[in-house]
């Protein structure tokens, strides 16, 4: 475990990576209609830009894992942490790279090599920059410092898209005209030097190189300790994977097929979706800051103040992104009142990962119900309400399924990452299902609710199975 005292100063250079994660992802919605205009791809090839991260993530775990069992040790373990996630950060440039010779030649094959190689490079980063991020000071506080993080991914999500616009089209809405793909050089110059200035920040900070794992990291009401000769004879592990594939699963494809959902059962012209398909990942955003206040040593009057305040100054950062694009807001004022709902689900879950994971997976089955059997806006806003209730998921589930895995942390970590796929086939089960000759679109959500259930069951067993060997939760947080 890291010494807690460097904490407060490695937290913010760590958790900075993450905003690179979201400000790239979110960007990639910018050109993958640039390139599918330029280069007339059909509609299959265009979802490859998508698939191609996807495999990038497992290939790059896959890589990882081999490698470090041919080197006869973990990679991580061997050239740190902070420089794998600066090598991490160097890959990601190198990707960013092929744009130039993609955008001069109007190649789909190099744009995706370029695509591909940024998402091995975030594989590294994430296998890295994940397991840091619960070790780096409190262990109980894990869940929280990675919602943080994921509240700062978010920052990158809102703004990236604006951003990456104005660079392509001078303006900041996506699909205006363009009359050449070299547009695109600039921006992806600028992001990979922004990559390789931030992977020498890293390479010259204060994280550590090295984490000293301990078997039972939270308190223990036993003195036994579980050792395993492989993280996958983890239970908490194996079954910490299936949870990361459906999670992904189910986040990706309640919002891929809100579009088309609006469009079928709203008549809601493609250019007016835009805002809700925001509002969605921004409700990551607003539930991620709502976590994020257990992740630091506050009073009790003051942590419940900034319960209530955080999740609306995430909502405000919506608002105001929209402002700017120049996105009519009055639809969206009436989502404050849900906002409320993750304020509640928060303080009830008490800091403990195992019991929120549980009691947000049963939210976000009853958005999915409601959105199934309702309709109009009512419908929508269940399921842009998923946005809410997945936020805090992977935090949860990527704390519990390392916890107590010592030694075997950073492989068990690599094996979380390549779980990310998940979002590639559960995204497509459920499009080939809201097929009119099967389950239709509203129905199709059927699939997001099953893949909640496992996440409510892990949520319930993973307690069990932790406590046997020792590890327990339930005194996550003492109010001061």
């Amino acid at each position: 475990m890291v010494n807690q005292s460097n904490s407060r100063t490695s937290l913010p250079i760590l958790i900075s990576v993450f905003f690179f994660w979201g400000f790239v992802a979110a960007s990639n919605d910018i050109l993958i209609p640039v390139f599918k205009e330029k280069l007339n791809l059909e509609q299959w090839q265009s979802q490859m830009i998508s698939f191609a991260f996807y495999v990038a993530y497992t290939i790059g775990s896959l890589i990882y894992y081999f490698a470090s069992k041919a080197s006869g040790g973990d990679i991580l373990n061997r050239i740190g942490y902070k420089n794998g996630i600066a090598l991490g950060l160097v890959i990601s440039a190198l990707g960013t790279l092929l744009f130039f010779p993609a955008a001069d030649s109007a190649s789909f094959g190099l744009m995706i090599s370029g695509l591909f190689i940024v998402g091995l490079g975030f594989s590294l980063q994430q296998t890295a920059a994940n397991p840091l991020a619960i070790t780096i000071g409190n262990p109980k506080k894990g869940a929280q410092r990675l919602s943080l993080a994921g509240g700062i991914n978010n920052i990158g999500t809102t703004i990236g898209p604006l951003i990456v616009s104005f660079a392509i089209f001078g303006s900041l809405k996506a699909g205006e005209h363009l009359d050449s793909l070299a547009a695109v050089k600039t921006p992806y110059l600028i992001l990979g030097v922004a990559f390789v200035v931030v992977a020498i920040i890293f390479k010259f900070s204060s994280l550590p190189s090295q984490i000293h794992h301990e078997d039972n990291v939270v308190e223990s009401a036993s003195t036994s300790k579980v050792s395993y000769k492989s993280a996958l004879s983890y239970p908490q592990l194996w079954m910490g994977m299936i949870a990361i594939f459906l999670y992904v699963g189910v986040e990706v494809s309640t919002a891929s097929i809100l579009p088309e959902f609006m469009r079928v059962h709203l008549q809601t012209p493609t250019s007016e979706i835009a805002p809700y398909v925001s509002l969605f990942w921004a409700s990551l955003m607003i539930g991620r800051w709502t976590g994020a206040v257990g992740a630091f040593d506050l009073k009790r009057n003051v942590r419940t103040f900034l319960n209530f305040i955080l999740p609306y100054a995430a909502f405000g950062v919506f608002l105001f992104a929209n402002r700017v694009a120049n996105n009519d807001l009055t639809p969206f004022y009436v989502y404050a009142f849900v906002i409320v709902l993750i304020i509640i689900a928060d303080i009830l879950s008490k800091g403990n990962p195992a019991r929120q994971l549980l009691l947000f997976s049963c939210c976000g089955i009853a958005a999915l119900l409601i959105g199934i059997f309702a309709d109009g806006l009512i419908s929508v806003y269940a399921f842009i309400s998923v946005g809410l209730f997945c936020s805090t998921l992977w935090p949860c589930i990527f704390t519990l399924a390392i916890a107590g895995l010592g030694k075997h942390t950073n492989e068990g970590s690599s094996f979380l990452i390549m779980m990310i796929m998940g979002g590639g086939f559960v995204s497509f089960l459920q499009g080939w299902l809201a097929s009119d000759h099967l389950l239709g679109i509203q129905a199709s959500y059927i699939v997001g609710i099953l893949c909640f259930v496992y996440l409510a069951y892990y949520g319930w067993k993973v307690r069990n199975i932790l406590a046997a060997q020792g590890i327990h939760y339930d005194k996550a947080i003492a109010p001061h």
